[in-house]
């Protein structure tokens, strides 16, 4: 009898250390939120395809815990991410938050000094719920003028470094002005253009893991 209570101590003692290790494995793990647009929500193709879906894929494959969460939705503007973010915080708690949205603000001829204070209230939700963030910019096709585009590109900048957050300028760098790599839409990437989106992404997110 005393031999199986022994056992029977023993047998709990590992049962509660395996829980509480498997509840610390748990703990451990942090969730990345893209607040994205089309860019990112795999537009036109699977979305297994989308180099969000492989930045999860990644991550695994290296051996970081992270769990991914794509907040992408095609047609975004940054007036609509400001909108929904706080709903994607409450929900999420990430640790990390890639915005990337802008895009449809310039087609769309939105003053850059707005697309500006969206994307710095956008990092500042995200940097006071305890997120470090991550800025990614785009280019617009030259229908508003150089003027406009460039207005427009430094909006990105300026917003990183208001807010202190990591800046990736071009998140479609060697991917727009190759054609190959654009969809006959002449604006969304193709599946082989989603590793190298991911590998520009990677570039600045892997000091931040």
């Amino acid at each position: 009898m005393a031999f199986l209570v022994i056992v029977n101590r023993r047998s709990l003692a590992l049962g509660l250390a395996l829980l509480l290790a498997a509840g610390a494995a748990q703990a451990e793990q942090r969730t990345l939120v893209v607040l994205g647009d089309s860019l990112s929500a795999a537009y036109n193709m699977p979305r297994e395809d989308g180099w969000v879906h492989l930045l999860r894929e990644r991550l695994q494959d290296q051996g970081h815990d992270w769990r991914v969460v794509n907040a992408a939705i095609s047609g975004d503007t940054t007036r609509g991410g400001l909108s929904r973010l706080p709903a994607v915080l409450d929900q999420h708690r990430p640790a990390l938050v890639i915005i990337q949205l802008g895009g449809n603000d310039g087609l769309r001829g939105v003053n850059p000094a707005e697309t500006r204070e969206n994307i710095e209230r956008m990092a500042r939700l995200a940097q006071n719920a305890g997120a470090s963030v991550v800025v990614a910019g785009v280019r617009i096709p030259p229908n508003y003028g150089p003027a406009f585009s460039r207005r427009f590109e430094q909006s990105f900048v300026d917003a990183a470094e208001a807010t202190g957050a990591a800046l990736l300028p071009r998140i479609l760098d060697q991917v727009d002005e190759r054609q190959e790599l654009i969809q006959s839409d002449g604006i969304h990437p193709t599946p082989e253009a989603q590793p190298r989106i991911l590998d520009n992404v990677w570039s600045v997110l892997e000091p931040l893991l």
